[in-house]
């Protein structure tokens, strides 16, 4: 059955490159959600004044991979726990947060928010908003990784995350 979920970890960039290496993933789609600016621009949602956060749009098979495994990768792959920044993308359009109108997945985020709190030294700071309209972001943004591996960004910032994710013998990898 295919679902949806919407996750910001930080850049689109990186959080689009780490779903695509993930076993019942259909599709990722980078854009904007949760501000107050309809057919916010990229310019606009980096101006930090929008409100809307970068985020991903993953439609996933849910009888391959669970919404909570799903949340287990989103966890796993950006620092929950440091508010409204990303390494050196800063601003509330970086901040960590999950967008459901759905209670069951509020109540598993939830419980994975206070169970991963007993292992961290540092409370985790990820948001669960309301979800909202969807924006889709500009073209160029779309797949931005696998097009751009040599931009420094890419190299220095999503290419070792990337590494660690494939290095990390998660069982929710896709096989090459």
């Amino acid at each position: 059955m295919e679902k949806t979920c919407y996750f910001g970890g930080g850049c689109f960039w990186c959080t689009e490159a780490i779903f695509k290496n993930i076993t019942g993933v259909v599709s990722i789609l980078p854009g904007y959600m949760g501000g107050h600016v309809k057919n916010p621009s990229y310019k606009k949602v980096c101006e930090g004044n929008t409100g809307h956060a970068e985020v991903i749009k993953i439609d996933y098979d849910s009888s391959i991979i669970s919404f909570k495994d799903l949340l287990s990768v989103f966890f796993s792959t950006h620092d929950p726990t440091t508010l409204n920044s990303q390494g050196n993308d800063i601003g509330t359009q970086y901040r960590s947060c999950v967008f459901t109108n759905n209670d069951k997945e509020i109540e598993i985020i939830k419980k994975y928010i206070l169970e991963l709190n007993k292992s961290l030294n540092n409370k985790i700071v990820t948001t669960i908003e309301k979800e909202s309209q969807f924006y889709l972001a500009e073209d160029y943004h779309h797949n931005y990784y696998n097009l751009n591996k040599n931009v420094p960004y890419c190299s220095v910032v999503i290419g070792p995350k990337i590494k660690k994710l494939l290095n990390s013998k998660n069982s929710f990898l896709k096989k090459n």
